[in-house]
């Protein structure tokens, strides 16, 4: 039985693994000729849309010097909460493996207890 789980896992990460390399592929093939803009300025266009006369309340406190320190900043950004929450799912894997492997225990030392 334990030789076919290597397999069945390994199977399951090649399944992944195509669905994922899908969901970043596809948005190209679909908008191929589409123009990939933030939600920052999809947001000002409509709010000079509906309200030409809104004047801008908030300013950031710092601008980035150029366009790409500001795709740095946001990737790093994006990459240490990607981080942060598989750290927390890598813990709680962890507890859940490790509350397993003392229930297996716990269960053996009753049953030897036991005979």
């Amino acid at each position: 039985m334990k030789a076919t789980k290597p397999k069945n896992r390994t199977r399951q990460n090649i399944i992944l693994l195509i669905l994922v390399l899908i969901l970043v592929i596809a948005p190209f093939i679909v908008a191929s000729n589409g123009a990939f803009g933030g939600s920052d300025d999809q947001g000002t266009e409509q709010i000079k849309k509906n309200d030409p006369s809104y004047k801008v309340w908030a300013h950031p406190l710092w601008t980035p010097p150029s366009g790409e320190i500001e795709s740095l900043l946001f990737t790093v950004q994006g990459s240490f909460g990607t981080g942060v929450i598989c750290y927390f799912l890598g813990n709680a894997h962890g507890k859940k493996k490790e509350q397993e492997r003392a229930k297996r225990a716990s269960d053996e030392q009753t049953t030897i207890q036991g005979q």
